[in-house]
């Protein structure tokens, strides 16, 4: 599947322009632009049956909503949604000065801010269906998608025919749809639990990112457990400073979006948020210092283990994923899903699976190459992509990966452009103070000057200063703008015992450059450069044994 589906015809429900017009809070009759089908709304014989945003979408008995956008504004397309059937437009005031000359056909809503009343008004003319499915929505800077998949994948093992909205693919049933972005605007969104209503969809687990809260994305939803992951910085250039970026992802605490919530008190903004959520909440830490609901304890010398303690129970976890982030994402996934009514040995047993979270902490393999923790046969080094791309989530990152590194640790990252530029070198100097060797190369610069963006992230690296009280030798730094061949310098440098970590992309299938997205997997990237690694040590019939930095 590709397109958003829409409910079939049988289950779809039409409403009256009346009642959409008050849903939106205003009445088309005055802003009618033809006198000829100027009428009074309660004599209006229109009924809406869909709603779009997107004028190339529209269906018969759409509402198109003419939002304004960054370059233009939707109602200069009123005339394509109308002939493909549109009954009505919703637009703002600036979008009816456009339309006073045309000769619209059709009713025309007007109110001041459209985005702040369409997710109610998809609500209603999708039934609401989201009221009749259990909702699940994950907010944080990172572990958002890890988390969903970890829910989801326990849900289905409990028996449950389950929904998954996200950054890498939204899921209805067995079907999958390639996600557009991570939360998607409000009539899809709408029109998708409808469609998950009418398959028979139980739960439905949702990311819901802080574009969406600030942009009205998930406005008529409410859901019954809420969760923080954690906040770190981010998208900066979008809400401008941390304090808005935070009271965006806070306003899912409220009484009109969630029902109860977790929260993950790790760092401080979860902690102010437990101190100030409107809804009910349990909190959950990994760090032993921090006081929480429950308490996330390791056991023993298998990092992946551990035991989630509180209100008088023990659970017994296993996090498929290295790093403690990755024990905070299971820990948050196991109180949802006790949130959610299920018991804590129904969850305990569902989160045993092993969920492949496309892109987050994926090994990638090549013919010989072995599973985790067995002997490696000396050929390859441990080969992993991940999709951190802020200074924290690289951190992350390559601490945990540092835990179970023998040889040297090699990192290869960009940053995005047109994005948060203040990361940059945050992230530069992350991966400086936990990777042996760093290889700057290019994410997606889209707009931008792919070597500016390099130059500040390596003015990150540049600043990091030296570790005094390691052992390990500087890091060495080198930069390589051909990201397929920075991916392949990576993996021909290392040896056995070393990590070789691609960072920034993950499940991505494309890189983004001058207005082009050109076709670029770093999983495919990495798996060749593997496998030519393996041809050249077979016709040299040698493989360094020690790795680039094994450690004395």
């Amino acid at each position: 599947m590709t397109a958003t589906p829409r409910p079939s015809s049988v289950h779809s429900v039409s409403v009256s322009l009346q009642s959409v017009a008050e849903c939106a809070g205003v009445s088309p009759a005055p802003r009618t632009v033809t006198p000829t089908v100027a009428q009074a709304v309660a004599d209006s014989p229109v009924r809406v049956s869909g709603v779009t945003l997107d004028s190339r979408a529209v269906r018969p008995g759409d509402l198109y909503a003419a939002l304004p956008g960054a370059n233009v504004h939707g109602a200069r397309f009123v005339d394509a949604a109308v002939g493909l059937g549109a009954v009505a437009v919703l637009t703002d005031p600036a979008g009816a000065d456009l339309l006073a000359v045309a000769r619209l056909r059709v009713p025309l809503l007007v109110v001041p801010d459209p985005r702040a009343v369409l997710g109610d008004v998809a609500a209603l003319v999708y039934g609401r269906a989201s009221q009749s499915l259990t909702m699940l929505g994950i907010t944080g800077t990172n572990g958002k998608t890890t988390t969903a998949y970890l829910l989801d994948s326990a849900l289905r093992a409990l028996g449950q025919v389950t929904g998954l909205i996200g950054t890498v693919e939204t899921r209805i049933g067995q079907d999958v749809i390639k996600s557009v972005r991570t939360t998607p605007e409000s009539p899809d969104l709408h029109a998708l639990f409808a469609v998950m209503l009418e398959r028979g969809v139980d739960t439905c687990t949702m990311e819901v990112s802080s574009h969406a809260l600030a942009l009205h994305r998930v406005d008529g939803v409410r859901f019954d457990v809420a969760a923080f992951a954690n906040l770190s910085q981010d998208h900066l250039d979008f809400h401008g400073s941390m304090e808005d970026y935070f009271l965006a992802k806070a306003s899912l605490f409220t009484p009109e979006r969630a029902v109860r919530a977790v929260v993950c008190v790790d760092d401080k903004w979860g902690r102010r948020l437990a101190r100030e959520s409107l809804v009910p909440l349990v909190s959950v830490s990994s760090r032993p210092e921090i006081p929480a609901d429950w308490q996330i304890t390791t056991t023993g010398s298998d990092e992946s283990a551990f035991e989630l303690i509180g209100d008088g129970q023990c659970l017994s976890l296993r996090s498929a994923l290295a790093g403690d982030f990755n024990r905070a994402n299971t820990g948050v996934a196991a109180l949802v899903l006790m949130a959610a009514g299920h018991s804590a040995e129904a969850v305990e047993a569902a989160l045993a699976a092993d969920p492949h979270v496309p892109g987050r902490m994926e090994r990638v393999r090549v013919e010989g190459d072995v599973a985790p923790g067995d002997a490696h046969p000396g050929l390859l080094p441990l080969a992993i992509v991940d999709f951190a791309h802020t200074p924290d989530a690289v951190a992350a990152a390559l601490t945990a990966l540092r835990h179970i590194t023998s040889g040297s640790l090699i990192a290869v990252l960009g940053a995005g452009g047109d994005r948060d530029s203040g990361k940059r070198a945050a992230m530069g100097a992350a991966a400086a103070a936990y990777a042996d060797v760093v290889i700057v190369t290019d994410d997606n610069p889209r707009s931008e000057d792919p070597a500016a963006i390099r130059a500040a992230v390596l003015a990150g690296v540049a600043e990091q200063e030296p570790d005094q009280s390691s052992a390990r030798p500087a890091t060495s730094i080198r930069e390589i703008g051909d990201r397929g061949a920075a991916i392949r310098e990576a993996v021909a440098a290392a040896g056995v015992g070393d990590t070789v970590v691609i960072l920034g992309k993950g499940h991505e299938s494309g890189q983004e450059s001058a207005g082009v997205v050109h076709p670029f997997d770093d999983r495919a990237q990495l798996r060749a450069a593997l496998t030519e690694h393996v041809a050249v040590m077979d016709k040299t019939g040698s493989m360094d044994k020690t790795g680039s930095g094994e450690r004395g």
